[in-house]
């Protein structure tokens, strides 16, 4: 069954939405216009022209679960950046923090008391000793793996079938038909067949890891422990232990890449399911947007990097970076971990965000769509098939993008913004239950008008 077979009023409701849009949005429109002559595809990155609609809505400001547009209409944010927001926009802790550092200073290269109490906490959370601070979590990626190869002295790493870890250039690969590592279709300007670096298992085949382990050939297993950019595809029982297991076996380092799924909990899914993973790595969230990754290591990876380490050279072997761990990054992080991504906040966005599941499941059951809902703590998404995808393909085979579009620009219309990539809500510590409500009510227009 598909997703949705009538393409003809699927296409008429669309060209509803997108006039509507059009006719409501033209500050924005005019400002997009005019944005052409200076920004490839009018947008400052390349993703913000995935929007649904003719042209991006223009930000005026945002606090909390909301923001305003320059045409003056209010918006429930459930993207939240795509998780750079998660703990809500500017929260009130946090921008205290940065506001103060500010005045002090932005950045050094030398590094200040907020570093290591932000560490000594990430240490706590997620069960790994040392950390390191980055930029973002693809350079947080990177480096980690760069440490893998540099004490493993093996050429490759495993990554998940439409895995995402950021710009990594190793993890953009696919498995064809046949089982075999190839280049992601619309891998932009690849610098070498993925094959020569990488081996793709599927998410759940505990068999294809251990074929890819026994090789010889693996430095480092880069997974989230649960997927999230594909849609969400959770673990099976026993997959992740499993992962450990084997891992440990065949002397491969397992990276937890935690920067969507500490949506579980304030160690992630790391620490709420007593895993046990070599390095985890962090992005986004722990900053409060402004551009921070993280990666902790394990005592006895951190000693086999180090014993690696020449320190007169350490500049220049491709790990680091000017402005990794620059004070106005590590007071965001402080004060985002100490007073914002707390055990409080994390209970009651999941709460909130299990009571958004519950309502999209009853809407999707009443309107006998063939869909199903997912959720991550206080991350939850809805797809296209009628049961959990199991691996990365199968969510991938269940993507409807026209089916998607329409859906995303009817939220949009009524002042709720979704994530452009999926259909995937974030709840913030400043969402309400009026908030989920104004959602339900969009849902349950869209599937009326769908299924009628």
């Amino acid at each position: 069954m598909t997703a949705y077979a009538d393409r003809a009023k699927l296409a008429r409701l669309h060209q509803i939405e997108v006039e509507r849009f059009v006719a409501t949005h033209p500050t924005s429109a005019r400002l997009h216009q005019e944005a052409k002559a200076s920004m490839m595809g009018g947008v400052p990155m390349s993703w913000m022209a995935k929007w649904p609609g003719p042209f991006p809505v223009y930000v005026n400001e945002a606090k909390g679960g909301h923001f305003t547009d320059v045409d003056g209409h209010d918006y429930v944010d459930f993207c939240l950046g795509d998780t750079g927001a998660m703990v809500g926009h500017s929260p009130d802790a946090a921008v205290e923090a940065i506001t103060r550092q500010l005045k002090k200073g932005l950045t050094f290269m030398l590094p200040t008391e907020d570093a290591a109490a932000a560490a000594s906490m990430l240490a706590e959370r997620f069960g790994v000793p040392q950390w390191q601070f980055t930029v973002s979590a693809t350079d947080a990626n990177r480096h980690i793996l760069r440490y893998a190869r540099l004490v493993t002295g093996r050429p490759k790493i495993v990554v998940h079938d439409y895995c995402y870890h950021g710009t990594v250039d190793e993890t953009f690969a696919n498995l064809d038909d046949n089982g075999n590592t190839v280049s992601r279709q619309h891998n932009i300007g690849p610098q070498v067949d993925p094959a020569e670096t990488t081996i793709v298992i599927p998410f759940n085949d505990l068999d294809a890891a251990e074929r890819a382990f026994a090789t010889g050939q693996v430095a480092a297993a880069l997974i989230e422990p649960a997927m999230t950019n594909i849609g969400i595809v959770l673990p099976e029982a026993g997959y992740l232990e499993g992962m450990r297991e084997i891992a440990t076996k065949y002397g491969v380092i397992l990276i937890h890449d935690e920067t969507h799924t500490l949506s579980e909990g304030i160690g992630g899914m790391t620490r709420r399911r007593e895993l046990n993973p070599d390095a985890v790595v962090l992005g986004k969230t722990i900053g409060a947007g402004i551009p921070s990754g993280a990666f902790g290591m394990s005592a006895e990876l951190t000693r086999r990097v180090q014993d690696s380490l020449h320190l007169e050279h350490i500049d220049v072997g491709g790990v680091g970076g000017t402005l990794a761990g620059n004070a106005l990054s590590m007071a965001a992080i402080r004060a985002t971990l100490e007073h914002v991504l707390t055990e409080d906040n994390f209970e009651r966005m999941e709460n909130l965000c299990t009571t958004w599941t519950v309502a999209v499941e009853s809407c999707v059951f009443e309107h006998s769509a063939p869909w199903q809902v997912s959720q991550l703590g206080c991350r939850a998404e809805y797809s296209f098939r009628a049961t959990a995808p199991a691996n990365g393909r199968e969510a991938a085979e269940a993507d409807d993008f026209e089916l998607q579009q329409f859906l995303h620009l009817h939220a949009l219309n009524r002042g709720i913004l979704l994530t452009p990539f999926h259909n995937m809500v974030l709840i913030s510590p400043a969402h309400t239950e009026s908030d989920l409500d104004r959602h339900a009510l969009h849902f349950h227009e869209a599937l009326e008008a769908l299924f009628e």
